[in-house]
């Protein structure tokens, strides 16, 4: 194994503070979910960075598959409650491909097998319900 990348956030104030990364000059003001104050939330970061890996794992999944299409990769996440002290994530991740001739369900099937080579899916597997779809533009 070889490592590739590593970095560290700090966060102090927890969903109503500050986060900082150990490779990065900005500071980041937390918010929560559906407050109307100037800031970000974990949710949106992490559907930011899944996105942009499975992207990326897309571009792999597609070039070993011989097929060729832009695409945007958009992931919903979900932050939910049950009862007084269960939380939990759910999401969705959708793919639009453009500039190709590829059908919709080739797409899917590609995107299925992106699903498990991504290491934000595989980070999640088990844990995080993940709904999948794909359409082409």
């Amino acid at each position: 194994m070889a490592k590739i990348y590593t970095t560290t956030a700090s966060v102090v104030g927890a969903r109503n503070g500050t986060a900082k990364l150990s490779d990065d000059d900005k500071t980041y003001n937390m918010v929560s979910p559906g407050s109307k104050e100037d800031g970000n939330n974990p949710e949106q970061f992490f559907a930011m960075g899944y996105a942009a890996c499975f992207d990326g794992a897309l571009g792999l999944v597609k070039k070993a598959a011989g097929k060729s299409f832009d695409s945007e990769v958009q992931v919903t996440i979900d932050l939910n409650k049950e009862g007084d002290d269960k939380f939990f994530l759910t999401g969705a991740i959708h793919v639009v491909a453009t500039n190709t001739d590829i059908s919709e369900d080739e797409l899917l099937a590609l995107v299925e097998k992106t699903h498990t080579v991504c290491p934000y899916s595989k980070a999640v597997a088990g844990n995080v319900e993940m709904a999948l779809s794909a359409s082409v533009a």
